[in-house]
């Protein structure tokens, strides 16, 4: 591999570690965060605190932990603590950034983890939530990092696992959830999506290198909108 060429993984670490905030928090999942989260200890956020699910707070993470409860995750942590304090903490509003994943979306960030088809009779079981309604709710801004196709980003999901901005402006606040909270960015093997805020819609801000605005909106199953200019990551 040249030092030019890359895998499409490696593009949405890369991604993901450009929007955490130095001195912020960041709960944290398995995998492709968990990556994004190392990069941006050792690239513009030295500070960051990654918040675990099962008690972590603050690691630095030298080495890839296999899963939330690896020890690993508390490597020169500031707090050990367990997955009821951490929810604590997210629900009294401490956490920042929460990193998210899901089989579908739909144009308001909503995500589902549970079943694709009938929830009574799915055609196939998901993992569910785990933390991912939790997080979904309770931080700041979550950051949801999938494949970019048709049979994820649809008009209707088939399960709403963890609420993004549900049906539009307001419902979040109707639903009891903190108010000035939800989705803030879609990170894909195409490019970085927003939302407007006015209607909370889905909006693209920005495309990978070789990809257009037309196989974006191509790849997904409803309207995108489209930011006043484009940029390119």
């Amino acid at each position: 591999m040249s030092p030019t060429e890359y895998t499409s993984s490696e593009l949405l670490i890369c991604l993901a570690s450009r929007l955490m905030d130095d001195r912020s928090t960041a709960f944290i999942g398995t995998g492709i965060p968990m990556l994004a989260a190392s990069l941006a200890q050792n690239m513009q956020a030295p500070d960051l605190v990654p918040v675990f699910e099962f008690g972590g707070t603050g690691a630095i993470l030298e080495k890839l932990p296999l899963a939330v409860g690896d020890m690993r995750t508390y490597n020169k942590a500031t707090v050990a603590s367990g997955i009821c304090d951490i929810m604590e903490t997210a629900q009294r509003g401490f956490i920042e950034y929460g990193f998210l994943g899901g089989a579908q979306i739909d144009a308001y960030g909503n995500l589902n983890s549970t079943a694709i088809g009938d929830v009574l009779q799915p055609k196939v079981r998901l993992p569910g939530s785990g933390g991912g309604n939790d997080v979904g709710s309770l931080c700041w801004r979550t950051i949801a990092i999938m494949p970019h196709d048709k049979r994820r980003f649809l008009q209707k999901i088939d399960f709403i696992t963890t609420p993004g901005f549900l049906h539009g402006p307001g419902a979040r606040e109707d639903a009891g959830l903190p108010p000035d909270t939800g989705p803030y960015r879609v990170v894909t093997n195409l490019g970085i999506l927003g939302f407007e805020e006015a209607t909370k819609r889905m909006m693209l801000l920005s495309v990978n290198p070789g990809v257009t605005v037309e196989q974006v909106q191509e790849s997904t199953g409803f309207e995108l909108l489209l930011a006043d200019e484009i940029g390119v990551n």
